[in-house]
């Protein structure tokens, strides 16, 4: 099928080293969220499916074709992955854009570049990540060295279909493991795509494996494999529960979950010269990927005195955010992954208008005759801190803001959630930033700016955002890696 002028070249499960069908045919559509419209049947694996790339990987990692490489001879491998990323980053752009609904620019700017980068950084990473010895007795020598897990699977959402793989796929390969990647079943088309190059690279048979399918089934059959030693997911935390639950009823798999957010972006009175700039900056937070984004600024916590202000500002930068199709370089805002995301949003800013609320902005779906899930950047005024709307992860280009009149009201209405998983304090004042950083309750708190940080910083959440481990950064080998010690009894004097 051809797509925008490119050709879907791949649709069919990848393991151990090969393209092949479900065992028993079963196949699912993905659709383009930007006009409603097919793009490619595609594999949908099943238990059986799920069984042959388990062992596969396996296999691979028991008899040591890629683990026990010289850490030269990897990094080779994955800068020459990274490389072929990099040579083809247009199609890839292209396939991830019309796929998930990503806007083209945001694809060709950010995803692919730092997916691209992320490999590189950990294939660079493999031969200087050390063991250590223990100062133990001069009777005694204590190693303590870090082995890889074993078989990984890595479960990956639908809203950054590259980034999110080359985060899990780099550092899990770089130390050792095998992988099983079972993409989103809304945009399955890049992760596809990708198996080709881990090919070419030198990547062995059996160490890649790719099994696009449904959730209830194919993610539910990773979950549940006894033979699968860790589960790294992204994703919602009503599916993270699920994986919990299978491992629990399966092996006690390693599990690390990056869930859900609503990230609180705190604006201190302090900052009234500059809100301009702030406006802006909250806007990039809040409505980037459409809002799709675990870490949107979803939750605006401003001064009383300068919140009609800033407010007024936020409005006029939101209209400028203008939603369409993701193929067009106008378009600053793509569509919702599918209607049913479309619904729950608008639904959302339903609730939050017949709760007191007002619209300041937005908040009613567009571009309906284009067939696709469009919803304008929306701004809610007139929020109260136990409103749904300033409580519940609403995953689309929605921002609400919350007035406060202390520092202490502003930390304690932005802990007063059960995710925790990023923030931003906007503050003049060096030591009120610090302090309020401090006391958010966030795996990552942005100061004078939203970030994600960059691949040397670790990246996951606190409380119902996940657990378990750390994206990206050195800490990232932390969960795909065994810890060992090795304890040596000397004869010598």
């Amino acid at each position: 099928m051809t797509i925008a002028g490119l050709d879907v070249t791949r649709n069919q499960a990848f393991i151990n080293g090969k393209f092949v069908d479900a065992s028993d045919g079963g196949r699912f559509t993905t659709f383009a969220p930007s006009s409603g419209t097919a793009i490619a049947s595609v594999t949908a694996c099943g238990t059986a499916d799920i069984d042959d790339a388990v062992r596969a990987a396996r296999r691979a990692f028991d008899n040591g074709v890629w683990r026990h490489l010289p850490s030269a001879e990897r990094k080779r491998i994955l800068l020459k992955f990274a490389a072929l990323i990099e040579d083809n980053a247009t199609e890839l752009a292209l396939l991830d854009a019309v796929d998930a609904g990503k806007t083209l620019t945001d694809c060709e700017e950010h995803a692919l570049p730092e997916a691209v980068e992320c490999l590189r950084w950990y294939a660079e990473a493999i031969d200087k990540v050390f063991g250590k010895t223990s100062p133990t007795s001069p009777d005694n020598l204590a190693l303590i060295v870090r082995e890889p897990v074993g078989v990984v699977a890595a479960v990956l959402p639908w809203n950054y279909p590259l980034t999110m793989l080359a985060w899990k796929v780099a550092p899990a390969l770089a130390a050792g493991n095998s992988l099983v990647i079972k993409p989103a079943e809304q945009s399955p088309l890049s992760a596809l795509r990708l198996a080709d190059f881990a090919q070419e690279a030198g990547i062995p048979d059996g160490v890649f494996n790719v099994v696009p399918g449904l959730g209830e089934v194919a993610g539910r059959a990773l979950g549940l494999h006894h033979d699968i030693d860790m589960v790294s997911f992204t994703g919602s935390t009503e599916v993270g529960r699920l994986f919990l639950k299978y491992a629990a009823e399966s092996n006690l798999k390693q599990i690390v979950l990056e869930c859900g957010g609503k990230s609180p972006q705190i604006v201190m009175p302090d900052m009234s010269a500059d809100l301009q700039t702030v406006a802006e900056d909250l806007a990039f937070a809040a409505f980037t990927n459409a809002g799709q984004n675990c870490t949107a600024g979803s939750r605006i916590l401003v001064h009383a005195s300068i919140k009609d202000e800033l407010t007024n500002l936020l409005v006029g930068v939101a209209q400028t955010w203008v939603a369409g199709d993701p193929l067009d370089r106008s378009s600053k805002i793509g569509p919702l992954i599918e209607p049913s995301a479309r619904d729950r949003v608008v639904g959302y800013i339903e609730r939050a208008r017949s709760d007191g609320a007002r619209i300041r902005t937005g908040g009613e779906a567009i571009n309906a005759e284009s067939g696709g899930n469009y919803v304008p950047a929306t701004v809610i005024d007139d929020v109260t801190p136990d409103m749904a709307i300033a409580r519940e992860e609403v995953f689309g280009p929605v921002v609400c803001v919350v007035p406060f009149e202390s520092e202490a009201e502003a930390i304690e209405i932005a802990n007063d959630t059960t995710y925790g998983l990023g923030a931003t304090v906007w503050s003049k004042d060096i030591d009120v930033a610090v302090r309020m950083a401090r006391a958010v309750k966030a795996g990552t708190v942005g100061i004078n700016g939203y970030s994600e940080g960059d691949i040397t910083t670790p990246f996951g959440g606190y409380r119902q955002s996940g657990f378990g481990g750390r994206d990206k950064g050195l800490e990232a080998f932390d969960q795909y890696t065994e810890l060992k010690t090795i304890w040596v009894r000397l004869s010598c004097r």
